[in-house]
């Protein structure tokens, strides 16, 4: 299944709505950032309005739920080959491509897929980082590819060790949500951090100086910045995320790799 997606950190170079590609969907909780995740609940949506992919039902034990067991799509794979206009892809927008249920042969079709459509940019983001890692030396790793690793507070910031590990061309990190400060992430060998609060009913706050420390580090480390949103509950009550233009400090910070080199 692929759709255009208005994420604005996938946008194509044109600045056009960039694509998602989901050769697999579902998932489970991993951790804290997983606990309002979007996917859960449009799978559910996705499987009551009678979506052939989305009919088998997760484990709630497991933060799973109705639509959401991990399923591979194999007739998926081969579908960024056909298209012809170079785009952005986030990978997997409704799974976690390293999930401990994916098959190692399946991932490595899907990234022979990325590497035999260089035409194309290939995002990827991951929990499972102890996953990524283990099995990173068995892919292929062309340029077209960007791995990231998914922050959200100081307990997870060693993801960033294990992705540091990863041969990619371009390492990026989302926090998002972040849910507190990151005390101790290391910047080293990183290209892009990605941050932004929480959206949505019961959204979790997002305090403006976690922001701001990032944006300075990043700048201090030569890392491009991009503040996707502030999130629905900014602390403090001086402004809200979502659909409003996420401004920090008077300005809006969308910095992608390579755009400091300029």
């Amino acid at each position: 299944m692929s759709t255009t997606t208005s994420i604005e950190w996938t946008r194509n170079a044109d600045g056009t709505d960039g694509r998602t590609w989901n050769p697999v969907t579902g998932c489970s909780r991993t951790s804290p950032g997983c606990s309002r995740c979007y996917a859960l609940t449009m799978a559910a949506r996705l499987k009551a309005m009678g979506q052939p992919r989305y009919q088998s039902d997760g484990d709630p034990r497991r933060g799973s739920g109705p639509g959401f067991a991990v399923t591979l799509h194999p007739d998926l794979i081969d579908a960024p080959r056909r298209w012809a206009k170079p785009s952005t892809v986030f990978v997997n927008s409704m799974s976690d491509l390293f999930h401990e249920e994916m098959p190692a042969e399946f991932i490595e079709a899907v990234f022979q897929t990325m590497a035999e459509t260089p035409r194309h940019t290939f995002q990827v983001l991951t929990k499972r980082h102890e996953r990524l890692a283990e099995v990173a030396l068995t892919l292929p790793w062309p340029a077209n590819v960007w791995m990231g690793v998914s922050i959200e507070n100081r307990r997870f910031v060693h993801r960033a060790d294990y992705l540091r590990r990863v041969p990619a061309a371009v390492r990026f990190i989302s926090a998002e949500p972040l849910l507190g400060p990151l005390e101790g992430l290391d910047l080293d060998g990183i290209d892009w951090l990605i941050a932004g609060g929480e959206s949505g009913h019961r959204a979790r706050p997002c305090r403006e100086e976690w922001l701001r420390d990032l944006r300075d580090r990043c700048q201090e480390a030569g890392v491009a910045y991009f503040l996707k949103q502030l999130g629905s509950v900014l602390a403090g009550g001086r402004g809200k995320g979502g659909g409003e233009a996420a401004v920090l400090d008077g300005r809006r910070w969308l910095e992608t790799p390579g755009s400091l080199a300029a």
